[in-house]
């Protein structure tokens, strides 16, 4: 296991070799240190929950999958601490290197399986995006990766952050790769119609600095060329980011509602802001969580709306380019709240959502989204074949 990028764990070196031939041989990959391989700990990025669990008695099925298409695997890589931050920055265990954005942080949490596909050390990598932890990463990184439909890939034998909006999803540097995978990983795939409607998100990409927003248009007008329709349209009256708190109540309690006895008793040594975010999961009282899964319901409504027969939503992935390492806390927070102002559609949604690698701002990736209804996976999977292969 050659790791120059820092991207993988060092506590448990994990190599699984294929368990039989198929469309995956020779292939290798990594998978975030969320999923469960029997017989080792899943750590979760932290030391303490590595420390007060024992091994896993099976593997997650997803590496079981890819295992079964013969795929190998080389390495467990790193995540954000319990998964819960999209910078990549670990206080314990460091921060991988971003390959494409020297200098700057690689996204989390599914940071290390993002940085080991960027940086060429394994043709793909398993990840999962709770609230952007795929889709941050991947487009900070220049790579291709995707939120999968909520609920569609089992997550049994991952470690849970908020089991409400937790998915399952990978990277890659090709859309053909990132298809490959998803014909394995995805349920009854089968390839669906052409979809016909691009809607393009204008209130997605007013929330963009000026020169951010000028370096994405070229890389929408080449998504539209593979449409045969092209519409501007808003996704919410009053602005999608004045969604995203009700996002962010909805999962900070269930985050405590599946850590907070843990919490309680371990009394874990978390690094700087994953501390303040758990505290905070603890004052989610059950009167907010009413009201923000009834603008849930109003968020499903629209985009269901929004999406029927056979659209798909172009957006932003980011607000912007990587922010660098030394950026301080505050200032990666305000970040954070921003991000999750755009990726908090397709976890209230329910739908799934791809980066493509399609534009750079100042020498570093700029992210551009695609996003289809719930099921539509394959949709996007197609689209990133064809657009960037």
């Amino acid at each position: 296991m050659a790791d120059h990028l820092g991207a993988y764990i060092r506590h448990d070196m994990i190599a699984l070799a294929a368990t039989a031939p198929g469309p995956l041989s020779g292939l290798s990959f990594a998978a975030k240190d969320l999923f469960d391989i029997a017989g080792h700990i899943t750590g979760a990025g932290s030391p303490d929950w590595l420390a007060s669990h024992g091994p896993a008695a099976t593997t997650a099925s997803s590496i079981a999958r890819l295992l079964a298409a013969g795929g190998h695997m080389v390495a467990k890589a790193q995540t954000d601490e319990m998964a819960f931050s999209i910078t990549g920055q670990n206080a314990h265990y460091g921060t991988p290197v971003n390959v494409n954005a020297p200098g700057r942080i690689p996204g989390g949490s599914s940071s290390g399986s993002a940085a080991a596909v960027a940086g060429g050390l394994v043709d793909f990598a398993l990840g999962s995006d709770t609230g952007g932890s795929v889709r941050m990463p991947a487009g900070f990184c220049g790579i291709h990766g995707i939120r999968t439909t909520q609920d569609r890939i089992p997550v049994d034998g991952v470690h849970p952050l908020a089991p409400c909006f937790d998915t399952v999803g990978w990277f890659a540097r090709g859309g053909e790769l990132m298809r490959r995978v998803g014909r394995i990983l995805l349920p009854d795939y089968s390839d669906h119609p052409a979809a016909t409607r691009l809607l393009v998100a204008q209130d997605c990409f007013d929330l963009l600095p000026k020169d951010a927003a000028a370096v994405l248009a070229p890389a929408v007008d080449r998504i539209a060329d593979n449409f045969s329709g092209r519409e501007d349209v808003r996704v919410s009256e009053d602005g999608p980011e004045n969604w995203m708190p009700h996002f962010r109540i909805l999962q900070m309690a269930d985050i405590w509602r599946v850590h907070g006895d843990w919490i309680k008793q371990t009394r874990p040594s978390f690094g700087p802001g994953v501390a303040q975010r758990f505290a905070t999961c603890a004052t989610i009282t059950p009167e907010a969580v009413v009201a923000s899964r009834r603008v849930q319901d109003a968020v499903r409504r629209r985009l269901a709306d929004l999406l029927a027969g056979n659209g798909v939503l172009c957006l932003p992935t980011t607000p912007g380019i990587a922010p660098l390492c030394l950026t301080p806390e505050t200032e990666l927070d305000d970040f954070r709240w921003r991000s999750m102002g755009l990726t908090c559609i397709a976890g209230l949604s329910g739908c799934p959502q791809i980066n493509l690698p399609l534009a750079s701002l100042d020498d570093c990736p700029l992210g551009l989204g695609l996003m289809a209804a719930p099921g539509g996976d394959e949709v996007l999977l197609q689209l990133a074949a064809a657009i960037a292969p």
